[in-house]
């Protein structure tokens, strides 16, 4: 009798983290064709997703450009969430309500989990580099030792998360892979802990836009200098001829899955041809 595949299919488990302004859901609908092309670049293993919802509800002054209408309920009903807020006194900057966030993400790891990689975009791309590297061995001291050490502005790193720590019952093994498109470094003494001693040894692929007018390109390359290696010359920057949106030609998405393969294992690197992704399923810019 021939084997069922379906009970050989290897799990992948992809955590999808949206970006800020967003919730789980609308980064399911905008992330809809990079998601099935690799789902049939890998048909032997079983790929899953998770989009959990960031825990901060913005109000109308959150959202850069918002203007609600003076006869509609709209400031009550927006279904917009950040990871954080960035505060706009404090200097170096503040990320408020980071540890909720990070609470959040550290619960869906532990009851959706174990997870094999993390595709964040924008903020949700931020976060997803420092969930990767939260998750490394040794990260906890990382941030031990930045707590000693006073930066810019007087200011000290901040502690190790407690959601992430062994005392919180938190388990889950270092992830394979981080995908990050229009991602950055928190900036600051704040956070050092997520990127130096060590950097962050995850592979990552960083995924650009020529054109992005909202993620400065400084920012992005002080994300990209906070790896190992030197992830330019190494393939792991792609930059898109666009804006601040997920890229949806078939070469960015043909990236991804490429680097996705190298961590995940070569079982499916005779079968990846990959069928052409139809307009009707490419994304709009956020």
């Amino acid at each position: 009798m021939a084997p069922n595949p379906t009970t050989q299919r290897q799990p992948l488990k992809l955590l999808m983290l949206h970006g800020y302004t967003q919730s789980g859901p609308l980064f399911h609908a905008k992330s809809r064709a990079l998601t099935k092309h690799i789902q049939k670049a890998f048909p032997l293993h079983d790929v899953s997703t998770s989009y959990p919802t960031a825990p901060l509800r913005l109000l109308p002054a959150d959202i850069p450009g918002y203007e609600p209408s003076e006869t509609s309920a709209e400031t009550s009903s927006i279904e917009a969430y950040g990871w954080w807020r960035r505060s706009n006194t404090a200097n170096p900057p503040l990320y408020t309500g980071i540890e909720e966030g990070l609470a959040t993400v550290a619960r869906t790891l532990s009851e959706e989990g174990p997870f094999d990689g993390v595709i964040g975009f924008s903020q949700g791309a931020a976060l997803a580099a420092m969930v990767a590297a939260l998750l490394e061995p040794g990260r906890k001291a990382s941030f031990e030792h930045f707590e000693k050490i006073t930066g810019e502005g007087g200011v000290a790193g901040m502690p190790f998360p407690e959601s992430f720590g062994a005392g919180a019952g938190f388990q889950h093994p270092p992830l394979k892979f981080a995908v990050c498109y229009s991602g950055f470094r928190a900036p600051g003494a704040r956070y050092r802990g997520f990127f130096e001693e060590p950097a962050i040894r995850t592979p990552v692929l960083h995924v650009l836009g020529s054109l992005d007018a909202v993620v400065e390109e400084g920012r992005s390359r002080a994300l990209i200098e906070a790896c190992v290696g030197e992830p330019e010359k190494e393939g792991l920057v792609v930059w898109h001829p666009g804006g601040h949106f997920l890229p949806s030609q078939r070469p960015y998405l043909d990236a991804a899955v490429k680097f996705i393969r190298e961590y995940v294992g070569p079982e499916d690197s005779k079968k990846g041809k990959v069928e052409e992704v139809d307009v009707n399923d490419m994304d709009m810019p956020f």
